[in-house]
Protein backbone atom coordinates (compact mmCIF):
# COMPACT_ATOMS: atom_id res chain seq x y z
CA UNK A 1 0.00 0.00 0.00
CA UNK A 2 1.61 3.49 -0.80
CA UNK A 3 2.01 6.46 1.52
CA UNK A 4 -1.00 8.62 2.05
CA UNK A 5 0.28 11.85 -0.03
CA UNK A 6 0.33 14.93 1.91
CA UNK A 7 -0.02 18.59 0.85
CA UNK A 8 3.54 19.33 1.09
CA UNK A 9 4.28 16.59 -1.70
CA UNK A 10 1.88 18.64 -4.33
CA UNK A 11 1.98 22.53 -4.83
CA UNK A 12 -0.42 24.30 -7.21
CA UNK A 13 0.21 27.40 -8.86
CA UNK A 14 -2.87 30.03 -10.31
CA UNK A 15 -1.45 32.54 -12.54
CA UNK A 16 -4.17 34.78 -14.79
CA UNK A 17 -3.15 34.52 -18.35
CA UNK A 18 -4.45 38.91 -18.16
CA UNK A 19 -3.84 41.26 -15.37
CA UNK A 20 -6.49 43.22 -14.22
CA UNK A 21 -6.27 46.88 -13.32
CA UNK A 22 -8.96 46.34 -11.02
CA UNK A 23 -6.90 43.93 -8.74
CA UNK A 24 -5.15 46.13 -6.01
CA UNK A 25 -3.28 43.61 -4.92
CA UNK A 26 -1.71 42.11 -8.21
CA UNK A 27 -2.12 39.42 -9.78
CA UNK A 28 -1.84 35.46 -8.99
CA UNK A 29 0.16 33.97 -5.68
CA UNK A 30 1.94 30.52 -5.13
CA UNK A 31 -0.33 28.38 -3.50
CA UNK A 32 1.71 25.46 -2.36
CA UNK A 33 2.36 24.56 0.85
CA UNK A 34 1.21 27.73 2.46
CA UNK A 35 -1.99 26.47 1.56
CA UNK A 36 -2.88 24.69 5.22
CA UNK A 37 -2.16 27.92 6.68
CA UNK A 38 -5.15 29.81 7.82
CA UNK A 39 -4.38 33.45 6.71
CA UNK A 40 -4.11 32.21 3.43
CA UNK A 41 -4.10 34.85 0.38
CA UNK A 42 -6.38 34.51 -2.91
CA UNK A 43 -5.61 34.67 -6.27
CA UNK A 44 -7.89 37.36 -7.98
CA UNK A 45 -9.84 36.85 -10.84
CA UNK A 46 -11.70 39.26 -12.82
CA UNK A 47 -14.12 38.07 -15.91
CA UNK A 48 -15.55 40.25 -18.25
CA UNK A 49 -19.46 38.56 -19.52
CA UNK A 50 -18.82 36.82 -22.82
CA UNK A 51 -15.82 36.54 -22.90
CA UNK A 52 -13.37 33.78 -22.56
CA UNK A 53 -10.75 34.04 -19.45
CA UNK A 54 -7.75 32.00 -19.04
CA UNK A 55 -6.01 30.72 -15.83
CA UNK A 56 -2.94 28.43 -16.21
CA UNK A 57 -2.77 25.60 -13.31
CA UNK A 58 1.12 24.25 -12.91
CA UNK A 59 0.86 21.32 -10.56
CA UNK A 60 4.63 20.70 -9.35
CA UNK A 61 5.35 17.01 -7.84
CA UNK A 62 8.29 17.08 -5.18
CA UNK A 63 8.27 13.49 -4.70
CA UNK A 64 10.34 10.68 -6.35
CA UNK A 65 7.70 8.70 -8.06
CA UNK A 66 5.14 9.66 -10.26
CA UNK A 67 1.75 10.56 -9.01
CA UNK A 68 -2.00 10.09 -10.47
CA UNK A 69 -4.11 13.35 -9.30
CA UNK A 70 -7.32 14.66 -9.92
CA UNK A 71 -8.29 17.86 -9.51
CA UNK A 72 -11.62 19.21 -8.68
CA UNK A 73 -13.43 22.52 -8.89
CA UNK A 74 -16.04 24.08 -6.85
CA UNK A 75 -17.33 27.16 -6.13
CA UNK A 76 -20.09 29.70 -5.48
CA UNK A 77 -20.90 30.21 -8.77
CA UNK A 78 -22.43 28.21 -11.20
CA UNK A 79 -20.02 25.22 -12.27
CA UNK A 80 -21.26 25.24 -15.96
CA UNK A 81 -19.31 28.53 -16.16
CA UNK A 82 -15.80 26.87 -16.05
CA UNK A 83 -14.52 24.09 -17.05
CA UNK A 84 -10.74 22.46 -16.82
CA UNK A 85 -8.24 21.47 -19.88
CA UNK A 86 -5.12 19.51 -20.21
CA UNK A 87 -4.86 19.94 -23.84
CA UNK A 88 -4.29 23.20 -24.85
CA UNK A 89 -4.96 22.50 -28.69
CA UNK A 90 -8.65 21.45 -27.93
CA UNK A 91 -11.56 24.01 -27.32
CA UNK A 92 -12.83 24.27 -23.73
CA UNK A 93 -16.38 22.29 -23.83
CA UNK A 94 -18.54 24.39 -21.47
CA UNK A 95 -21.67 22.33 -18.97
CA UNK A 96 -19.23 19.56 -18.63
CA UNK A 97 -18.33 18.20 -15.32
CA UNK A 98 -15.27 20.48 -14.58
CA UNK A 99 -12.98 17.56 -12.60
CA UNK A 100 -9.85 16.05 -14.48
CA UNK A 101 -7.79 13.39 -13.72
CA UNK A 102 -3.66 14.17 -14.74
CA UNK A 103 -0.84 12.03 -13.80
CA UNK A 104 2.41 14.31 -12.92
CA UNK A 105 6.00 12.24 -13.36
CA UNK A 106 8.34 12.67 -10.82
CA UNK A 107 10.02 15.91 -10.02
CA UNK A 108 8.00 17.42 -12.89
CA UNK A 109 5.10 20.06 -13.53
CA UNK A 110 2.00 19.67 -15.16
CA UNK A 111 0.45 22.09 -16.51
CA UNK A 112 -3.26 22.51 -16.90
CA UNK A 113 -5.88 25.57 -18.12
CA UNK A 114 -9.06 26.45 -16.14
CA UNK A 115 -11.01 28.40 -18.66
CA UNK A 116 -14.84 30.24 -17.15
CA UNK A 117 -17.00 31.97 -19.80
CA UNK A 118 -20.26 33.49 -18.24
CA UNK A 119 -23.39 34.85 -20.26
CA UNK A 120 -23.42 38.01 -21.72
CA UNK A 121 -26.73 38.73 -20.28
CA UNK A 122 -25.65 38.09 -16.85
CA UNK A 123 -25.92 41.69 -15.60
CA UNK A 124 -29.69 41.59 -17.17
CA UNK A 125 -30.35 38.33 -15.84
CA UNK A 126 -33.74 38.40 -12.83
CA UNK A 127 -31.35 36.05 -11.05
CA UNK A 128 -28.42 38.42 -10.53
CA UNK A 129 -31.16 40.82 -8.97
CA UNK A 130 -32.95 38.19 -6.63
CA UNK A 131 -32.30 34.90 -5.13
CA UNK A 132 -29.18 34.55 -2.69
CA UNK A 133 -27.93 37.43 -0.72
CA UNK A 134 -25.05 38.96 -0.55
CA UNK A 135 -22.80 40.84 -3.59
CA UNK A 136 -23.80 38.62 -6.35
CA UNK A 137 -20.78 39.95 -8.67
CA UNK A 138 -18.36 38.49 -6.30
CA UNK A 139 -17.67 34.99 -5.93
CA UNK A 140 -15.52 32.47 -4.57
CA UNK A 141 -13.80 29.41 -5.71
CA UNK A 142 -11.31 26.79 -4.80
CA UNK A 143 -9.26 24.07 -6.97
CA UNK A 144 -9.01 21.13 -5.35
CA UNK A 145 -6.38 18.22 -5.39
CA UNK A 146 -6.65 14.87 -4.64
CA UNK A 147 -4.94 11.39 -4.48
CA UNK A 148 -6.47 8.58 -6.78
CA UNK A 149 -5.31 5.72 -4.51
CA UNK A 150 -7.33 7.78 -1.65
CA UNK A 151 -9.92 7.99 -3.22
CA UNK A 152 -9.97 4.53 -4.53
CA UNK A 153 -8.85 2.56 -1.71
CA UNK A 154 -11.09 5.11 0.99
CA UNK A 155 -8.05 6.21 2.82
CA UNK A 156 -8.81 10.12 3.17
CA UNK A 157 -11.28 12.19 1.43
CA UNK A 158 -9.29 15.03 2.10
CA UNK A 159 -8.09 16.93 -0.11
CA UNK A 160 -3.72 16.86 -0.16
CA UNK A 161 -3.77 20.76 -1.69
CA UNK A 162 -6.47 23.07 -1.87
CA UNK A 163 -6.40 26.56 -3.75
CA UNK A 164 -8.69 29.24 -3.30
CA UNK A 165 -9.38 32.17 -5.11
CA UNK A 166 -11.70 35.08 -5.61
CA UNK A 167 -13.83 35.26 -8.52
CA UNK A 168 -14.96 38.38 -9.78
CA UNK A 169 -17.85 39.77 -12.49
CA UNK A 170 -17.31 43.30 -14.19
CA UNK A 171 -18.38 45.12 -16.93
CA UNK A 172 -16.39 46.37 -19.92
CA UNK A 173 -15.84 49.87 -19.05
CA UNK A 174 -14.42 52.26 -21.86
CA UNK A 175 -14.85 55.93 -19.83
CA UNK A 176 -12.65 54.71 -17.08
CA UNK A 177 -9.13 54.58 -19.76
CA UNK A 178 -9.50 58.18 -19.35
CA UNK A 179 -8.72 58.30 -15.94
CA UNK A 180 -5.26 58.44 -14.57
CA UNK A 181 -3.82 55.15 -13.66
CA UNK A 182 -4.19 56.10 -9.61
CA UNK A 183 -7.66 55.46 -10.21
CA UNK A 184 -7.82 52.89 -12.86
CA UNK A 185 -6.24 50.68 -9.99
CA UNK A 186 -9.56 50.60 -7.76
CA UNK A 187 -12.45 48.57 -8.29
CA UNK A 188 -14.99 50.75 -6.90
CA UNK A 189 -14.00 53.49 -10.03
CA UNK A 190 -14.68 51.15 -12.15
CA UNK A 191 -17.85 49.97 -11.25
CA UNK A 192 -19.03 54.11 -10.27
CA UNK A 193 -18.10 55.34 -13.59
CA UNK A 194 -19.73 51.84 -15.78
CA UNK A 195 -23.29 54.00 -14.19
CA UNK A 196 -22.58 57.14 -15.86
CA UNK A 197 -21.47 55.06 -19.03
CA UNK A 198 -24.62 52.98 -19.19
CA UNK A 199 -26.53 56.17 -18.86
CA UNK A 200 -25.08 58.08 -21.55
CA UNK A 201 -23.36 55.59 -23.95
CA UNK A 202 -27.15 55.20 -25.76
CA UNK A 203 -27.45 58.91 -26.42
CA UNK A 204 -23.79 58.78 -27.35
CA UNK A 205 -24.96 56.28 -30.24
CA UNK A 206 -27.85 57.70 -30.92
CA UNK A 207 -26.12 60.62 -32.53
CA UNK A 208 -23.78 58.96 -33.84
CA UNK A 209 -26.29 57.25 -36.02
CA UNK A 210 -29.04 59.67 -36.34
CA UNK A 211 -28.48 59.76 -40.09
CA UNK A 212 -29.81 56.19 -40.31
CA UNK A 213 -32.72 57.57 -38.42
CA UNK A 214 -33.16 60.21 -40.99
CA UNK A 215 -33.08 58.43 -43.84
CA UNK A 216 -36.05 56.47 -44.99
CA UNK A 217 -34.88 53.44 -46.15
CA UNK A 218 -32.84 52.55 -42.62
CA UNK A 219 -35.19 54.40 -40.28
CA UNK A 220 -37.38 52.16 -37.47
CA UNK A 221 -41.04 51.79 -39.21
CA UNK A 222 -42.35 53.58 -36.57
CA UNK A 223 -40.51 56.97 -37.68
CA UNK A 224 -41.93 56.47 -41.15
CA UNK A 225 -44.97 58.50 -40.81
CA UNK A 226 -42.54 61.03 -39.23
CA UNK A 227 -40.35 61.64 -42.28
CA UNK A 228 -43.44 61.15 -44.70
CA UNK A 229 -45.00 64.14 -42.99
CA UNK A 230 -41.93 66.02 -43.44
CA UNK A 231 -42.02 65.79 -47.51
CA UNK A 232 -45.93 65.50 -47.17
CA UNK A 233 -46.25 62.39 -48.87
CA UNK A 234 -49.33 60.50 -47.92
CA UNK A 235 -48.91 56.29 -46.66
CA UNK A 236 -50.33 54.41 -48.60
CA UNK A 237 -51.32 51.25 -47.13
CA UNK A 238 -51.45 49.02 -50.39
CA UNK A 239 -48.02 49.40 -50.97
CA UNK A 240 -45.61 47.03 -48.92
CA UNK A 241 -43.05 48.48 -46.75
CA UNK A 242 -39.88 48.89 -49.69
CA UNK A 243 -42.15 50.78 -51.79
CA UNK A 244 -42.88 52.92 -49.34
CA UNK A 245 -39.38 53.53 -47.98
CA UNK A 246 -38.39 54.17 -51.75
CA UNK A 247 -41.49 56.59 -52.52
CA UNK A 248 -40.12 58.80 -49.00
CA UNK A 249 -37.10 59.26 -50.07
CA UNK A 250 -37.76 60.10 -53.64
CA UNK A 251 -40.62 62.06 -53.06
CA UNK A 252 -39.03 65.70 -53.60
CA UNK A 253 -38.05 64.38 -56.91
CA UNK A 254 -41.47 63.19 -57.95
CA UNK A 255 -43.04 66.64 -56.82
CA UNK A 256 -40.54 68.12 -59.04
CA UNK A 257 -41.23 66.39 -62.29
CA UNK A 258 -45.28 65.77 -61.25
CA UNK A 259 -47.35 65.89 -64.45
CA UNK A 260 -44.28 64.98 -67.19
CA UNK A 261 -43.30 62.18 -69.14
CA UNK A 262 -40.63 61.77 -66.84
CA UNK A 263 -41.93 62.21 -63.41
CA UNK A 264 -44.48 59.87 -64.95
CA UNK A 265 -41.78 57.09 -65.66
CA UNK A 266 -40.39 57.81 -62.72
CA UNK A 267 -42.53 57.13 -60.25
CA UNK A 268 -43.99 53.58 -62.39
CA UNK A 269 -39.79 52.97 -61.49
CA UNK A 270 -39.96 53.55 -57.86
CA UNK A 271 -43.22 51.16 -57.22
CA UNK A 272 -42.49 48.31 -60.09
CA UNK A 273 -38.13 47.92 -60.09
CA UNK A 274 -38.90 48.45 -64.07
CA UNK A 275 -35.63 50.02 -65.35
CA UNK A 276 -35.84 53.46 -66.61
CA UNK A 277 -33.50 52.39 -70.10
CA UNK A 278 -31.90 56.32 -70.30
CA UNK A 279 -29.62 55.27 -72.17
CA UNK A 280 -32.83 53.82 -74.83
CA UNK A 281 -33.03 56.66 -77.55
CA UNK A 282 -36.30 54.89 -78.49
CA UNK A 283 -39.35 55.14 -76.57
CA UNK A 284 -40.81 52.33 -77.86
CA UNK A 285 -37.98 50.26 -76.53
CA UNK A 286 -37.91 51.32 -72.89
CA UNK A 287 -39.48 48.72 -70.18
CA UNK A 288 -41.55 52.10 -69.23
CA UNK A 289 -42.81 53.34 -72.52
CA UNK A 290 -45.15 56.33 -73.02
CA UNK A 291 -45.94 57.84 -76.09
CA UNK A 292 -48.25 59.95 -77.32
CA UNK A 293 -50.47 58.69 -80.79
CA UNK A 294 -51.30 62.15 -82.19
CA UNK A 295 -48.77 63.84 -84.34
CA UNK A 296 -48.24 66.47 -87.12
CA UNK A 297 -50.75 63.86 -89.88
CA UNK A 298 -49.75 63.03 -93.14
CA UNK A 299 -46.95 65.64 -94.46
CA UNK A 300 -45.50 64.27 -97.73
CA UNK A 301 -41.58 64.41 -97.25
CA UNK A 302 -42.06 64.79 -93.30
CA UNK A 303 -44.12 61.59 -92.24
CA UNK A 304 -43.17 58.13 -92.28
CA UNK A 305 -45.77 55.23 -93.10
CA UNK A 306 -46.20 53.38 -89.54
CA UNK A 307 -44.19 56.00 -87.11
CA UNK A 308 -45.61 59.36 -87.44
CA UNK A 309 -48.25 59.34 -90.15
CA UNK A 310 -51.72 59.16 -88.67
CA UNK A 311 -54.80 60.00 -90.67
CA UNK A 312 -56.67 62.52 -89.01
CA UNK A 313 -54.07 63.28 -86.39
CA UNK A 314 -55.42 61.42 -83.36
CA UNK A 315 -57.14 62.14 -80.18
CA UNK A 316 -55.74 65.30 -78.42
CA UNK A 317 -53.86 64.84 -74.94
CA UNK A 318 -53.97 61.27 -74.98
CA UNK A 319 -50.68 59.01 -74.47
CA UNK A 320 -50.47 55.31 -73.91
CA UNK A 321 -48.15 53.38 -71.19
CA UNK A 322 -47.05 50.77 -72.21
CA UNK A 323 -45.08 48.03 -69.49
CA UNK A 324 -42.81 45.13 -70.10
CA UNK A 325 -42.51 43.04 -66.89
CA UNK A 326 -40.53 40.16 -66.59
CA UNK A 327 -42.30 37.00 -65.74
CA UNK A 328 -41.48 36.77 -61.92
CA UNK A 329 -42.09 40.66 -61.79
CA UNK A 330 -45.99 40.92 -61.13
CA UNK A 331 -47.57 44.19 -61.28
CA UNK A 332 -50.91 44.93 -60.04
CA UNK A 333 -52.77 46.93 -62.81
CA UNK A 334 -54.79 48.78 -60.57
CA UNK A 335 -52.60 50.12 -58.53
CA UNK A 336 -51.01 51.72 -61.47
CA UNK A 337 -53.96 52.97 -62.81
CA UNK A 338 -54.18 54.66 -59.32
CA UNK A 339 -50.60 56.25 -60.05
CA UNK A 340 -51.00 57.05 -63.32
CA UNK A 341 -54.65 59.19 -62.42
CA UNK A 342 -52.89 60.84 -59.31
CA UNK A 343 -49.49 62.29 -61.66
CA UNK A 344 -51.01 63.09 -64.89
CA UNK A 345 -52.70 65.79 -65.61
CA UNK A 346 -56.26 66.39 -64.85
CA UNK A 347 -57.15 67.29 -68.74
CA UNK A 348 -55.33 63.99 -70.15
CA UNK A 349 -56.47 60.67 -71.17
CA UNK A 350 -54.67 57.51 -71.31
CA UNK A 351 -53.71 54.00 -72.24
CA UNK A 352 -52.31 51.10 -70.20
CA UNK A 353 -50.94 47.46 -71.57
CA UNK A 354 -48.64 45.41 -69.31
CA UNK A 355 -46.58 42.43 -71.29
CA UNK A 356 -45.18 39.69 -70.10
CA UNK A 357 -41.71 39.02 -71.58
Amino acid sequence: MQPVLTSKSVSLQISPMQMSVTTSQGGSRMLGTEATESLQQQTEIVIYPGELCRIALEIKNWESQPQHLTLKLDGTFPLEWCQVQTDASSVPQFGMAPDVTIEVAAKKSKHADLWFLIPNHFFEGQDVLQGRKGNQLNFRGCVSIYANQSLSEGVSLHPIQVSNFELNVRPRSAYTNYLPVVYQEVDYIHRFIKIFEQAFEPVVNSFASMWAHLDPLTAPQALLPFLAHWVDWPIDAQLNLTHQRRLIRRAVEIYRCRGTRKGLRFYIHLYTGLPLDEHIDREEDKSISITEPFGQGCLFGLAHVGEDAILGGGKPYHFDVCLRAQPNNEIDEQLVRRIIDQEKPAFCSYSLRIKTE
